[in-house]
């Protein structure tokens, strides 16, 4: 599909009048809405929900301010601690973001391009429109058996494929979400900014992987999105004229940080090395703070080649350096030095990990390790 070619920008008077929640009409929508409502349940329950009031709250701010009060009040958000970067948004106003995407977001402009483009989804009505094409009230019923018989598991990756997306409908709620954008106190340029590191980031890990570049497939999201490389040029082209506005980085940084070394632990967890280096890099920028200087030597140390060890262990000094109470760093540090065969260094390293977690379940091992 050929990218939109664009005179002029949406304007805020382009936004449709909102209408409020409105409620399913006909067996098909009812149908649909019952899935939601019970996938919606079991993800209330899930042990992946982020239970952090303060940094809901935030999102949820972050919502507010991009698509406006009157939209966002129906909307029940939650976090969901998982690695990819991913947000969705079913027709009964529940919304899930994903953890691997706040971790690659990096200011509020960002992450309100990202749930303005999944408001605008529930507005447009897409997963509606696609149910009716797709199901009948027949299928609805089936399903159901189906569903009740194999539990929440299948009902999960049932209801995700009916939310897939054309790309028609995919390029309407980008537009949509631009509208939003512009009336917003956040820059329109925000989105065009994300896909294009999402691009870098996956040939990156194509790179590591000794695999072919994919900025030209699709990566990310679900397939029926267009190409990041489209999203990216036609979302700066129709950018390119609106005045920029705060993004909101620091703002960002600071309702992040208690969570960053976490999404970072779970990033390492991907087994993406060329990704992950890249992606570090990216958040980091021209400072390394110490939670990404701890992350890239784990990244590292993990990977284990012989030269890696000698990386790594830079890496922890220098996030000492800048946190010298890290104590997951000085633990790094010493597995490191002990694997190069460096005991003495290993061992002092060590032992300041145990000072600064003396009740942490792996001290029994580490003494054995340097010999107390």
């Amino acid at each position: 599909m050929l990218p939109v070619v664009a005179t002029a920008a949406p304007t805020p008077a382009d936004l449709p009048p909102y209408m409020q929640a409105y409620q399913p009409q006909g067996t098909d929508e009812r149908g649909l809405w019952m899935l939601a409502d019970e996938d919606e349940r079991d993800l209330r329950d899930s042990k992946f929900v982020i239970n952090d009031p303060a940094l809901q709250a935030y999102v949820g701010s972050v919502l507010c301010r991009a698509v406006g009060e009157d939209r966002c009040r129906g909307v029940r958000i939650y976090l969901v601690r998982v690695a990819s970067f991913n947000a969705n948004m079913a027709p009964n106003g529940a919304m899930q973001v994903w953890s691997g995407l706040l971790l690659r977001v990096r200011n509020e402009a960002e992450l309100a391009a990202v749930l303005g483009h999944e408001f605008a989804h529930f507005e447009l009505r897409h997963s509606l429109a696609g149910f009716r094409r797709q199901r009948s009230a027949t299928d609805i019923a089936a399903w159901a058996a189906f569903l009740g018989q194999y539990g929440p598991t299948i009902q999960q990756a049932a209801i995700g494929s009916i939310f897939q997306f054309s790309r028609e409908q995919e390029k309407q709620a980008d537009l949509l979400s631009l509208k939003y954008a512009i009336q917003s106190p956040y820059s329109a340029q925000a989105a065009s900014h994300i896909w294009q590191r999402l691009m870098d980031e996956a040939d990156a890990t194509a790179l590591g992987r000794k695999q072919r570049s994919q900025r030209y497939d699709r990566v990310a999201f679900f397939s029926t999105h267009p190409t990041n490389l489209e999203r990216a040029t036609y979302l700066s082209t129709l950018s390119a004229d609106v005045a920029a506005k705060p993004e909101g980085t620091e703002g960002y940084a600071a309702a992040l940080a208690k969570w960053l070394p976490d999404f970072l632990s779970d990033q390492l967890k991907l087994n993406d090395f060329g990704g992950t280096e890249y992606l570090l890099s990216s958040l980091a920028g021209d400072h390394w703070s110490a939670p990404l200087l701890f992350a890239r030597a784990e990244l590292y140390r993990l990977r284990g080649n012989p030269r890696d060890l000698v990386a790594a262990a830079d890496f922890y000094k220098s996030a000492l350096t800048v946190d010298s109470g890290l104590a997951e760093a000085w633990r790094g540090l010493g597995l490191c030095l002990m694997r190069d065969r460096q005991q003495a260094e290993g061992a002092a390293a060590l032992k300041n990990y145990i000072r600064l977690r003396p009740q942490a379940a792996d001290i029994s091992m580490l003494n054995a390790m340097i010999g107390e």
